[in-house]
């Protein structure tokens, strides 16, 4: 007997308790009893992703007239509600499940065949209705790439932009201040630290000009296709219709692939979008480490960069502080790469006609899209406004480098240069001043040649 806070429902392998106030069904329960892996749900994304497509199916449904009307449209308001990120709570079912998603897809159906019954007050099958014309082996690699492209549009593209506009910034800000450049993490030529700043905001560059154009192959999805990529139960003009709907309501020109059998079996689409957010981390992670570095100290490290403080440093220790937001950013990038190995593990399942990974490799994308976008609105907002140069100790270290004399080896010859920079590094003098005492230069070509040091090549 069924307590008060509970009620009874079926489905193909009979009867189950649900808890009386749950949204959902039977199937969704049975989801909930048998996976108990990470405690974690799939990402909030990804379900109003879901909604998105049962709201646009319905609408091609009720159009091609294969659903009521009415039932068309309380299904679509219902799965409206969903897409909007409501009823969330209703969708518990772990990440790690099975490897169609189908538990997730039927928690869907089942959320929103509830949701409009109570508002049609009429009886809505789960797979009869909400479930028409699809199946979770399309339903879900969809909504993979659906939640994908709108998490990179929302967050992580215009993240990534004001990232490149301030280190933009900073390299016109730093582009007259010289210092010693470093090789193999040793003394080398000098440039500016504009100079500096261009390489990230150009590796910054690329990374975001390849996001968006793995975006492009994100907008293929797999609807359509339904259980192996046949198509069946999909009459004509359901897939033209779902697409159009789409658009409406995500701004997005998403299409059917080309071949629903790669679109359902495969995942390169998102292996590949992947990939470019493993070169993003690799850029962000390659910023934050130099500018961790290059502010090190203040009196025993390079010292040559000022971060802005924003938060105490040490438990133990008064005063100090630490890079803590290129740390975390650092932290955030690592896992976005072990997630690209992931996703690539998982890319390689698709046994036959159907990858089963597909809620892991939604899980680690999302996740990674929303990593990286939050880093790159850090560090365009909590570190780099706040920046400056120790121009005092570039200026210092730059006045003794003793590969300087690299810009007169074509007058002095690569052996005199050399026993003068060993002098210069030996007795810890400025390299100038022992030029102008080991040879016949003056110090009008030593300045002249010096000041072309950090000039560009034409």
């Amino acid at each position: 007997m069924n307590s008060p806070l509970t009620r009874t429902e079926r489905d193909s392998l009979g009867e189950i308790t649900v808890p009386e106030e749950a949204l959902y069904g039977a199937q969704t329960q049975r989801a909930i009893e048998n996976f108990h892996f990470s405690g974690e749900a799939m990402p909030s994304g990804f379900i109003q992703a879901l909604g998105l497509i049962k709201s646009a199916c319905a609408r091609a449904n009720g159009k091609l007239g294969r659903l009521p009307e009415s039932l068309a449209q309380a299904i679509q308001e219902a799965a409206a509600e969903v897409a909007d990120g409501r009823h969330y709570e209703s969708f518990p079912v772990d990440r790690i499940q099975t490897g169609s998603g189908t538990s997730t897809n039927m928690n869907a159906n089942e959320v929103i065949a509830r949701l409009a019954e109570q508002r049609c007050g009429t009886k809505i099958h789960p797979n009869d209705h909400v479930n028409l014309g699809q199946s979770s082996n399309d339903v879900i690699p969809s909504a993979i790439h659906i939640s994908s492209t709108l998490l990179a549009q929302q967050q992580l593209l215009p993240g990534l932009q004001s990232l490149e506009r301030v280190l933009g910034q900073k390299v016109e800000a730093f582009r007259s201040i010289p210092k010693t450049g470093r090789t193999h993490l040793m003394d080398a030529m000098p440039l500016t630290v504009g100079q500096e700043f261009s390489a990230w905001h150009q590796q910054v560059h690329h990374a975001h000009l390849n996001i968006l154009h793995h975006l492009k192959a994100l907008q293929g999805l797999a609807l359509g296709g339904t259980a192996v990529g046949t198509g069946v139960n999909v009459p004509n003009g359901f897939v033209d219709a779902v697409m159009a709907e789409l658009h409406i309501l995500t701004g997005v020109e998403f299409r059917q692939k080309p071949n629903t059998f790669e679109a359902i079996s495969c995942q390169d689409s998102a292996l590949a979008f992947s990939g470019a957010l493993s070169q993003t981390a690799v850029a962000l992670s390659k910023l934050a480490e130099d500018l961790r570095w290059l502010s090190s100290g203040p009196l025993c490290g390079l010292n040559e960069v000022r971060l802005p403080a924003l938060q105490p440093g040490s438990s133990i220790m008064p005063g100090k502080v630490n890079p803590v937001m290129l740390e975390a950013v650092l932290m955030a990038c690592t896992e976005v790469l072990g997630n690209h190995t992931t996703i690539s593990m998982a890319a390689k399942s698709g046994n036959f006609q159907l990858n089963t990974m597909l809620p892991l490799i939604a899980s680690k994308l999302l996740n990674g899209i929303t990593l990286l976008a939050n880093s790159a609105w850090s560090i365009a907002t909590k570190v780099l406004p706040g920046i400056s140069t120790n121009e005092a100790v570039l200026q210092k270290n730059l006045e003794k480098n003793p590969v300087l004399v690299t810009a007169l080896t074509d007058l002095l010859g690569y052996d005199k240069a050399a026993k003068i920079a060993k002098k210069a590094y030996e007795t810890g003098r400025p390299l100038k001043a022992v030029v102008l005492e080991d040879t016949t230069l003056d110090e009008t070509q030593v300045d002249e040649r010096f000041a072309e040091l950090t000039k560009p090549s034409k």
